[in-house]
């Protein structure tokens, strides 16, 4: 056996541990997983059987003691399954969100509506139209399939549809400001989630920032000073993921804009989150259709916030500035596929009915869900759980949820949980346990109980959610 310059010989107990180990070729002859061979594939239980070796190698040669039946072909080829099953099972998989974060940026985001899961199905399971204009019989536009819907519903001349908002965003800037300047108030030099900065994102497209005012108060004369030969843009930015209150003043997208068109510059303004639905709970949001009414040039937002659809990035406002966003090169490389095209199609078709779109689009019907049916839920939890005692009690709760996504930061939602406060274990390790079950099933933890917050439990997920905690708990 060679042995790396620097590293300790093994001793005789290592060499024979080591020599009394299995080859791969003997392992995959086991009977144990020839079933294994066959619905994973050859190649992979191969793998999975040189992983678990290397591995079985790696702690002898470290010391750890290895007796004979933890090397035995039929323990090895356990392992080999699971190892397997691991690398076979996809990683993105479903998930019970009983946390009360209905746009719950981990998690996923909106769920999408049945309408826009079939959309997707459509198109997925057959060529499409994507780029290929039916009545011509030439080539198309991907956007061709979008625009009009948005534009109905916002009020806009044009639309266009990238990967997310931060693309839009980022895409607006190269198109307008490239090696120019972009007048933004400090107060709005937000960062979205995952350490995403505003700046970084004009530094990527190669504008230059020019900040005016101080983090709580910013006015027109602010912008109006720092505009000079290199602006190119003065852009507005709704701090969708924070409040600031008290001693505080912001200019208004229409005095920007006024003052914008003035001097010849683009107006932008980037929402964030963006509502197209006129509900309660959205009352504290400024609506895509007043953005533009107020002059803004450019209007960006999400498509899976408060929207309640695929992840997209949607670019709303005059022909001249989308056309303009639209020919630019990058715009390719932040375009979306057929997929997203068909479920924000879907999604959008919903709003020409507002009243549908709030009863179908989950996003907004867990927003805007009665009291008394999150309370019946939430009541159904804690029955389901009754036959888990006494290694869980359970009971109902008043508590509040929040919207989450970086939208409506101080607004709480009043809803009910199922507490459920573990007897025989941790609550740490109760939730780690329910990490595991398929599904999966996560709550928050609050004074040494987990809650199971009923606004984002779906009404059919209720059985689901005792048979994890039966897993979990071993009953």
């Amino acid at each position: 056996m060679m042995t790396a310059p620097g590293k300790k010989k093994p001793g005789p107990v290592q060499q024979q541990a080591l020599r009394s180990l299995p080859s791969v070729e003997e392992l995959l002859e086991a009977e144990a997983l020839a079933a294994d061979a066959v619905s994973h594939g050859h190649r992979l239980v191969a793998d999975a059987a040189r992983s678990v070796l290397a591995r079985l190698r790696r702690d002898i040669l470290a010391g750890v003691p290895v007796d004979a039946a933890q090397s035995s072909p039929e323990r090895l080829a356990a392992q080999v399954r699971q190892e397997a099953a691991r690398i076979y099972r996809p990683t993105l998989r479903p998930l019970i969100n009983a946390t009360g974060v209905v746009v719950h940026t981990n998690l996923g985001r909106s769920i999408l509506a049945p309408e826009a899961i079939r959309a997707v199905e459509e198109v997925s399971v057959s060529y499409s139209n994507l780029e290929y204009n039916l009545e011509a019989g030439t080539r198309g536009s991907r956007h061709d399939h979008i625009t009009r819907i948005i534009t109905e519903l916002t009020g806009a001349e044009d639309a266009l549809v990238v990967n997310n908002n931060a693309a839009a965003v980022l895409l607006a800037l190269s198109t307008f400001a490239s090696g120019r300047e972009v007048v933004v108030s400090r107060g709005e030099l937000i960062e979205i989630g995952g350490s995403f900065r505003i700046p970084e994102i004009m530094a990527a497209s190669a504008a230059r920032l020019v900040e005016v005012g101080t983090t709580n108060k910013t006015k027109i004369n602010d912008y109006r000073k720092a505009i000079g030969p290199g602006t190119a843009m003065l852009l507005h930015i709704h701090t969708s993921n924070y409040a600031v209150v008290g001693f505080t003043a912001a200019v208004e997208v229409a005095e920007l804009a006024r003052l914008g068109h003035e001097r010849g510059l683009v107006v932008m303004d980037d929402l964030g989150s963006g509502a197209l639905a006129e509900l309660p709970v959205f009352a504290s949001e400024p609506p895509v259709k007043s953005s533009l009414a107020a002059g803004a040039d450019i209007v960006t937002f999400s498509g899976d916030k408060l929207l309640g659809g695929p992840q997209a990035g949607i670019v709303v406002g005059s022909a001249d500035a989308v056309g303009r966003m639209k020919a630019h090169p990058m715009a390719r490389a932040l375009r979306v596929d057929k997929m997203t095209l068909a479920a924000l199609q879907a999604t959008l078709a919903l709003y020409l009915k507002p009243e549908e779109a709030a009863a179908r689009i989950p996003t907004l019907r867990m927003l805007s869900e009665p009291e008394e049916s999150l309370r019946a839920r939430a009541e159904a939890l804690a029955a389901g759980l009754k036959d888990l005692e006494p290694a869980v009690t359970a009971s109902v709760e008043k508590a509040v949820s929040k919207v989450g996504g970086g939208a409506l930061p101080l607004l709480e939602l009043d809803s009910y949980v199922c507490a459920v406060a573990p007897v025989s274990l941790s609550v740490d390790e109760l939730a780690a346990r329910l990490r595991k079950t398929d599904p999966a099933v996560i709550g928050r933890i609050h004074k040494d109980r987990l809650l199971l917050d009923a606004r984002t439990v779906l009404p059919g997920q209720v059985e689901a959610v005792t048979a994890a905690f039966g897993q979990a708990t071993g009953i």
